[in-house]
């Protein structure tokens, strides 16, 4: 017989389980399944690299006959519809486990309920909404590509306490300390795929992935959002083998000379023709849209001024990542954004913070989207 606390906690388990997926999982959302049996766990599964197998067939594989009987929490509605794998919620049927507890529903029209019905009608008692607040947050990108044809952006930003990002003659590297840098790397470890301006990468020359050990084992794709075609075929984004760096995305509008893309692909880039916006650079939205339709569904915006003011004019932040380093550089140092123009406070993108972490001698304040 289970309480209520024993189901919390092991739903809190199976999203600790569902969270080692971000970054990863893409297309599919990042899953988390426990099968407990008699107070017993008789499986852990989470969604594997590249999304499949999936959660829950981890887990029966692991529980094998224990599952007949046990209870699986799962951190997402179980797929009902075959795509490369088959349902799981044939599996779980199979399996003959006696109750399922689900935390969210899937909003994938393919799903949306349709997965806990077939469950209820093979006799299997079944709950939905525990955590479901906590399963959302890990599965909001997910959740905004099936409902909004985007990604989550979070938008990064490592600064001096008076907002800037480099010096009047353009050195930025490095604003924050090593503490910061990791933390900035486990962002990118995160995600399913890192954006920067091509002026960003003119000016820094930045590799773009994540290099601490333990993370991405499906490399990050990185995107360069350059519509005037700038991004040298020499970059270090393009250096290594595409299976250690994974791959380069190279947004730009579409009408460009052949002559002229043929040596960036020849270097590694894949070309993503996006609209211009009407004051020039990228369309934010547009962009956003051809992402989501390459499966993304985790965006960190890494850089630089001219990035960032665009998604923040745009209503397209979600997140923020804001790494202060207690220095000031005064007035004639680059602002972290260009002008977005606001005129009214009210007009301010706003956010509520949700964390502060202290790193060395920086500090990493975490935002969200009211």
């Amino acid at each position: 017989m289970f309480t209520r606390t024993d189901d919390e906690a092991h739903m809190r388990a199976a999203l600790a389980l569902a969270a080692r997926g971000l970054g990863n999982t893409w297309p599919n959302p990042n899953v988390g399944c426990v099968l407990v049996r008699d107070g017993r766990v008789v499986g852990r599964g989470w969604t594997a690299p590249g999304g499949r197998p999936h959660a829950e067939t981890q887990a029966l594989a692991r529980a094998g006959e224990a599952a007949r009987g046990a209870t699986a929490y799962v951190t997402l509605e179980p797929c009902c519809h075959w795509g490369r794998t088959p349902p799981c919620t044939d599996a779980l049927i199979a399996a003959g486990v006696a109750r399922v507890v689900v935390a969210l529903r899937d909003p994938d029209p393919r799903v949306d309920g349709g997965g806990l019905g077939r469950l209820a009608a093979a006799g299997i008692a079944v709950e939905e909404g525990l955590l479901a607040e906590d399963a959302a947050r890990l599965v909001a990108g997910f959740i905004l590509r099936q409902r909004e044809r985007r990604p989550l952006v979070t938008l990064k930003l490592a600064t001096t306490l008076d907002g800037r990002i480099a010096t009047r003659t353009g050195e930025s590297q490095w604003i924050t300390g090593p503490e910061a840098r990791r933390l900035a790397h486990a962002l990118r470890g995160t995600h399913d795929a890192v954006l920067a301006g091509s002026g960003t990468v003119l000016a820094d020359d930045p590799e773009l992935t994540c290099r601490l050990p333990g993370f991405s084992p499906r490399p990050n794709l990185r995107v360069v959002a350059d519509a005037r075609l700038r991004t040298p075929p020499t970059a270090r984004l393009f250096a290594g083998p595409a299976d250690t760096h994974g791959a380069v995305l190279l947004a730009t509008r579409p009408g460009h000379p052949e002559a002229a893309l043929t040596p960036l692909v020849a270097a590694g880039a894949r070309i993503l023709p996006v609209a211009e916006a009407p004051g020039g650079g990228l369309d934010p939205a547009e962009l956003l849209r051809a992402l989501s339709a390459e499966g993304i569904t985790r965006l960190l915006a890494e850089g630089g001024a001219g990035i960032a003011a665009a998604l923040l004019r745009a209503g397209l932040v979600d997140r923020l990542c804001w790494f202060h380093a207690p220095a000031v550089m005064g007035g004639d140092g680059l602002p972290a954004a260009q002008p977005l123009p606001v005129e009214l406070l009210a007009a301010m993108p706003k956010f509520r913070r949700v964390a502060v972490t202290p790193c060395g001698p920086d500090l990493m304040s975490e935002f969200e989207r009211p």
